[in-house]
Formats: C-alpha cells, structure tokens, sequence
C-alpha cells in the first residue's frame, strides 16, 4: 500500500501527490520544576493536575509531485485555500483508526528544471492526543453492570438515559452515586481511565454511554 494521508475526507494520493516524508513525534511534557535551597530533589510539576499534561503536537508532512509549472499551481491553489490555516484533522494510511487534529500552515516550492513540486504542511498546535475516528457507544437496557473500555486518553462520557435511572461507580478510593431524569448528562466525576471501567445502571430503561477514545 502506498503511504498517503488525509486531511478531513480528501486522501491527497486521489487528488495527485506523492506522500514524500512525514514527522509525526510524540508530543513532550509540560514540565516545570522549582529548586528548593537544601533539597536534594526539585519540586516536580509536571503531574500538577494529577496527571501528565502535555505541549501541542507539531508535525510535518511533505508532498510531491511531477508536472508543470501551471500543473503544480492549481494543485496546490486547491489546498492552500481549503485547508491553510483551518483547524483539520489529519488521518495517516498506516493507521486509519486514529485522526490528529491542528490548524495547517503550507509552504509549496517548485523546480523548473526537473518539474518536481513540493508542498510542505506544517503544524504546530495540535492536540497533544490522537483521537479514535469512530467514537465508542455503549448501551444498556433494564440495568445491570456496564464495562466501559477506554484508551490511555482520560474522557468524560455523554450519558443519554430514557428513564429515572441510578448510577453508581467507583474512581480511585471515592465512590459516586447519582439519580438521573431522562436526558443527556456529563459528570466531571465519571472520568473513565485507560482500561475498563466498571458503571452500575439501576432502571427499567435504556442507558447509552457515548465518549471518544485517544491516546499519544
């Protein structure tokens, strides 16, 4: 398969370009330490929210091509003005599953004597994460215990209920309980962690769990 990408719905091998070269590296964390005279180890804040937090992902993507000078214009017009500057999620060939998302800046340059056009797309506030195409839905009809799995990114899911439902779960040593109406809620407190988690439902009705997975 050759190596393309994706920004929003277009892959650009359908539109003419040759994926030349991509950088993608992992974004680095948010770190902050303060020296403490007589202390042999800094003050580390690099978990100051009880968890890594991380900088923009940067990232850069190279795209070639063949072809005249006129050629090379309208292809890259054609980017330029739809995504240059636009926040776009960005998929790669070699994992489809999983979008980045960023504002893209682009830099085109061409070479008259070999007709060989380069257009560089560039980012540089990307999310840290990497987020899952699809999002995960989990339903649930006349209570029970749900198992909810998640990727290394924490979420907080959507929680759509038809009827007076009771919820329960645990997060660390704190237990949680709510009694909900029908509607669709969020609980800050209901962050789902990598791995399962486990969700007591008690009600007659149907109780759906919609959230979007990510990881780095």
């Amino acid at each position: 398969m050759r190596p393309d990408i994706k920004l929003n719905d277009l892959w650009m091998s359908g539109l003419g370009w040759l994926r030349e070269s991509i950088s993608f590296p992992t974004p680095q964390s948010q770190t902050n330490t303060i020296v403490v005279p007589g202390r042999n180890s800094p003050i580390r804040y690099t978990e100051a929210l009880g968890r890594v937090s991380y900088q923009p992902r940067e990232f850069e993507i190279i795209l070639s091509m063949l072809g005249t000078r006129v050629q090379f214009n309208e292809k890259t017009d054609a980017l330029i003005n739809q995504f240059a500057g636009m926040l776009t999620k960005v998929v790669c060939s070699e994992d489809t599953g999983l979008y980045a998302i960023g504002t893209l800046e682009m830099s085109p340059s061409y070479v008259p004597l070999t007709g060989k056009g380069q257009l560089t797309i560039s980012c540089s506030d990307g999310d840290a994460y990497r987020y899952h195409v699809e999002e995960t839905v989990v339903t649930v009809t006349g209570g029970g215990t749900v198992y909810l799995d998640n990727d290394y990114m924490p979420v907080i899911p959507r929680v759509t209920v038809t009827e007076d439902t009771d919820l329960s779960w645990q997060v660390g040593s704190d237990t949680f309980q709510k009694t909900v109406s029908s509607g669709t809620w969020e609980f800050p407190e209901m962050e789902l962690g990598a791995g399962c988690n486990t969700i007591s439902v008690k009600g007659s009705g149907t109780v759906t769990f919609r959230y979007r997975e990510g990881r780095l």
